[in-house]
């Protein structure tokens, strides 16, 4: 355990060599750091690998006052400082994308580069939302957190999807503790313009990994520099459906960032 800027403790696991370059792995909204659970061996082959949990999920504390996105780059942050790190990898799940750049803004030169797994399908286009418009994308999952959550779930899937899994991931997100989840949630709307104005100060390359269970406006990505990888036959949660397809891909994305040593 760490604390975060604020106090929060900070669960995280490391595995592999220490001696090797880092690599971090955060997961996403309403996820915990078992998601990725099918990446750490084949990494820890080549990396020190560092999964933790963000603020208000999995094995971490709860407590804190605004449940925001920059608080949870302040997570990651934490645990590499804790480790002592020198350049790093930092490799983000949906809302751990955000996280990751958060925390690269403070990190700095420290960081070789940047993976985001199925983060966001375009960059620069989100329309505006009122906090009416926030208020009322939040209110099902005050109202009904459990049931929300489950359909939210659900939907991140293709509808060919081992049925095994999803069932189990969106039990397991429905369960998740709900200060963190319900106080982020209204988070997930007017994102692009503070990612847009992050991503300009940082020097690190950034890759994104989608999948084509929709389309990504890869123009969109490389009009701010980040290149797309796009696999094919999954949903949203790409390192648990296809592991076998998602880790060269990944391990891949991270061999081009290239020369990253502690």
């Amino acid at each position: 355990m760490v604390r975060s800027r604020d106090g929060v403790e900070i669960a995280f696991e490391a595995h592999g060599d220490v001696a090797n370059p880092a690599v971090v792995l955060v997961h996403g909204w309403a996820g915990n750091r078992t998601y990725w659970r099918h990446q750490i061996d084949p990494l820890a082959a080549e990396y020190y690998v560092v999964a933790l949990d963000l603020g208000g999920h999995g094995g971490s504390g709860i407590g804190r006052k605004d449940w925001n996105l920059p608080a949870f780059g302040d997570d990651v942050v934490a645990v590499v400082d804790e480790l002592g790190l020198g350049k790093v990898a930092l490799v983000g799940h949906s809302m751990g994308g955000d996280a990751i750049v958060f925390a690269a803004t403070q990190l700095g030169d420290r960081v070789a580069g940047m993976v985001w797994v199925d983060t966001l399908r375009s960059l620069g286009d989100e329309p505006v939302s009122t906090p009416e418009m926030i208020d009322a994308f939040a209110t099902p999952f005050r109202e009904n957190f459990a049931a929300a959550v489950d359909g939210f779930a659900r939907s991140l899937f293709p509808p060919d999807a081992d049925s095994a899994l999803v069932d189990q991931v969106a039990a397991d997100m429905a369960g998740a503790p709900q200060g963190a989840t319900v106080g982020s949630i209204g988070y997930a709307l007017n994102r692009h313009p503070p990612l847009i104005a992050a991503l300009k100060a940082i020097s690190a390359p950034l890759v994104a990994i989608n999948p084509d269970v929709s389309p990504t406006d890869v123009a969109s990505f490389q009009a701010h520099g980040i290149e797309t990888v796009v696999v094919a036959g999954v949903g949203h949660f790409l390192m648990l459906e296809d592991p076998g397809e998602f880790n060269p891909v990944l391990i891949s994305s991270l061999k081009a960032f290239g020369g990253f040593e502690r």
